[in-house]
Order: C-alpha cells, then structure tokens, then sequence
C-alpha cells in the first residue's frame, strides 16, 4: 500500500478578488513539482465566486472536466448551444475534445457560489465534444458511498473518457464503510468536504486530500458528520 497526504492548508492558493481557489494540484501561478497530478486526475480546485462574478468565455481541449456546485447556483454557457444552471446537489460533464468554448459565471448577485472543478486526463483524444449535467437527488443515499461517475453512459451518474469511477458519501457520526476499487491497477483520491474522516488510522479534516494505492480495498470510518468525495482514477498516463 502506498498513500500520500495533502493537508488542506498546504495547498495553492490564488485571490483574484472575485475569485478565490485552492489548488490540490499545480493550476495556473501555482506550479509545486511534487503536485503535478494524482495518475490522471490533473487539477482539483475548490473555487469560491463573488456574486455576479465568474469566468468569461475560454476554450479547453483533451481534458475531461467535472464540476460539482457545493453551494449556490453556476450558470454555463459553451459554443455547443448549451445555456443551463448548475446547482448544490448536481454533477456537469464536459468532454473538451477536440475543443470548446465554455463560460461559468455565478447565477446569484447576493450569494458566492463554491464548487469544485475537477479535471481529468481522458485515454482518448479528439473526441467529440459533448455536455451533460444530472441532479444527484434520486441517488443519494445517506451514510452510503454512492456512484456519481464512471467509464459506461448506462451506469449510475455521468460518464468520462477514462476508466474513473467518482463516489460520494455524506456520513453521520461513527459510520463505518468499506471501499473496493473497480480496477487494483488504480489509485484512489479521496476529499473531505466536511467533517473528520479516518482511512486506515490515518485522520482527515476538512478540505484534507488523501491518496491510496497499491490496494484492493479500505475501510472509512466517520469521527464527526463528515462528507466525502472518492475519486478512483488510473495511476498511468497514456
């Protein structure tokens, strides 16, 4: 078993005014050769925007990219016709390709807006281009880990190029639940959101990053009411 830790106050951090972000990975003027990429997933950044504030029209190609609104409404627009709010409690997908033109600014005047973005390196490239977001509402479960994306467009959640599987998990106090990766050659990212975690004895707080390889399973048990994130990606970059 091989680990890593990335303790939330060691992480990036850029202040843009309307925006503030943590980097769990190197992104933009943030740039830690030891932090380049966890396998393939390439950039985690935990984003706050100003209301009315957001990110003006920009272009991404060959990158899967996953943003996941903790609180407050994102509006997006892209150059595929595609004009849609993201919300607390839903998943977007972008398959960047062989490019596109995306904007996300904050929907609400009043209220920041915090989401993650998540980008992951695909296995295939020049692929179409293509959108999708869905509420996770119908398949939460409480005090269980469930499926939010995978490789397969007909499992639970939304679908990447990359054999990647993201769960969730929003836990009471003293819960206990296992993991069992999909494929032993991956490697496992996991994200507190809230609350205190252990894995293996080894404790996370809030916006703590934990890698975990070299494994066939481990066990989470929940300290406080705690809500995690499970990124399960592929360890080699094709």
């Amino acid at each position: 078993m091989e680990t890593l830790i990335h303790k939330a106050d060691t992480r990036g951090y850029a202040n843009h005014g309307w925006l503030t972000s943590h980097h769990s990975f190197s992104f933009a003027s943030y740039q830690n050769p030891e932090r380049m990429n966890f396998g393939v997933l390439r950039v985690l950044n935990d984003d706050m925007v100003s209301g009315g504030k957001g990110f003006g029209l920009h272009p991404h190609s060959n990158m899967e990219i996953v943003s996941i609104p903790l609180k407050g409404n994102l509006k997006h627009m892209d150059n595929m016709g595609n004009t849609t709010i993201i919300k607390e409690g839903d998943i977007q997908v972008m398959s960047a390709g062989t490019g596109v033109l995306h904007s996300e600014f904050n929907n609400d005047k009043d209220q920041a807006v915090t989401f993650l973005q998540i980008w992951i390196i695909p296995n295939k490239q020049n692929v179409e281009p293509r959108y999708d977001q869905i509420s996770l509402e119908e398949i939460q479960i409480k005090n269980r880990l469930y499926q939010i994306l995978s490789p397969n467009h007909m499992d639970q959640g939304v679908w990447v190029h990359q054999n990647a599987w993201f769960h969730l998990g929003e836990f009471d106090v003293h819960i206990t639940e296992n993991y069992k990766l999909k494929n032993n050659a991956n490697g496992v990212y996991i994200f507190v959101l809230e609350g205190t975690i252990t894995i293996n004895e080894q404790e996370l707080n809030r916006r703590d990053g934990y890698g975990i390889w070299d494994i066939d399973d481990f066990t989470i048990k929940s300290i406080t009411n705690s809500h995690i994130l499970i990124m399960e990606v592929p360890m080699k970059i094709h």
